[in-house]
């Protein structure tokens, strides 16, 4: 029998963004299992509900992640407005849908390239950071920020974009359009791409599911699971949406519903400018949560379903406040996908799955 040995990974390596840190259970370059710890970078963000008031504890949210700001803020906003009864204008809802379809451009395009670096394509991964810098430079022109963007508030939006400056942001996607499309031919038909990627981390549909994975992870199992089919706040203005889904459930197909959804993020920006309504940006909210009030809200962010809980006490101050995150759920599939892999591929598999331990260590 072949000897075991235990091998920490992290939370420090090259090829991971994040401080994820794993025991990994080894036989010679063969892993056997994989034990995650976590709370390396715990913040305790979740309990300053109690000392900012929900208006402002919107900012507090926004600081969860730097790649999901708008989204948390989104995401809190619109569990605050359900708690409390709030009806938000439709302008501020499409508003609100088109910078987060910006933001998972972005955050898609980041670990594309981060995903090429990895592998060892540098001028893959180039490109793909020049084209994130066009998102970043839309973010700055139209909330004055590029990663922390203070747009979305409880009752709406705190800034409009002209239509006129719509316009020029669809513009901006349509030439990003033709130059992505020929990065999206290396990273789908290249030989080198899917040598690396074909057959690395594979999960079974049937595995997604009990497992609960979401986003990506799971769609690129042929699971398809996406809250924007539910057609919440102004994705109902939305004429048709199918979510981008894969076959193989390996490393390639969690690459190949990436770069997809690049393109369905754009075509979505493009859909709603055109039929973005006028009027109000914001509603004012008075009064605070009654006590023992409760609402849940859900958002599909670039790495999956997130879940929003806030607990009212009568203060402005909220009782509770819970955010479950979809690297949360993804954690159980990637030390899944682990078992069995050779040790060379392990820093791979965990990318593919696009984990962001600054949300899920909150």
């Amino acid at each position: 029998m072949a000897k075991r040995t235990i091998i920490p990974f992290g939370p420090q390596h090259p090829v991971l963004p994040e401080p994820v840190h794993l025991d990994l259970v080894i036989e010679d370059e063969r892993v056997i299992e994989a034990i995650p710890q976590v709370g390396f970078i715990h913040r305790g963000l979740e309990k300053l509900v109690e000392k900012r008031d929900y208006q402002t504890f919107v900012n507090v949210t926004e600081r969860i992640c730097g790649i999901c700001s708008f989204g948390h803020s989104l995401g809190y906003s619109q569990t605050i407005e359900i708690l409390m009864d709030v009806e938000i204008p439709p302008r501020a809802e499409v508003l609100r849908v088109i910078w987060h379809e910006l933001s998972r451009v972005h955050s898609h395009l980041l670990w594309l390239g981060l995903l090429a670096d990895a592998f060892g394509f540098e001028n893959l991964f180039m490109q793909c950071w020049r084209l994130r810098e066009r998102v970043l430079d839309i973010f700055e022109r139209t909330t004055g920020g590029r990663v922390i963007l203070s747009a979305c508030n409880v009752g709406g939006v705190n800034q409009d974009i002209a239509n006129e400056d719509l316009r020029g942001i669809v513009h901006v996607l349509d030439g990003m359009r033709d130059e992505y499309g020929e990065l999206l031919k290396t990273f789908l038909y290249d030989r080198s791409v899917k040598s690396r990627l074909s057959g690395v981390g594979y999960l079974s549909t049937q595995q997604a599911r009990e497992l609960c994975i979401v986003g990506p992870f799971a769609r690129a199992s042929a699971l398809s699971e996406d809250i924007r089919c539910f057609g919440y706040g102004g994705y109902g203005y939305l004429s048709n949406f199918e979510p981008v889904t894969a076959e193989e459930g390996d490393g390639y197909a969690r690459c190949k519903v990436r770069a997809l959804e690049v393109v369905q993020s754009i075509d979505i920006i493009k859909e709603l400018v055109d039929v973005i309504p006028d009027g109000e940006l914001s509603v004012k909210v008075k009064g605070s949560p009654k006590a023992g009030s409760r609402a849940v809200s859900r958002l599909e962010q670039p790495r999956g379903e997130c879940f929003y809980y806030a607990k009212g006490n009568g203060t402005r101050y909220l009782e509770r406040f819970r955010i479950r995150t979809p690297t949360a759920q993804s954690i159980a599939g990637m030390v899944h996908t682990l078992q069995g892999c050779d040790l060379a591929d392990v820093p791979l598999n965990i990318l593919t799955i696009d984990p962001c331990i600054s949300c899920t260590e909150r």
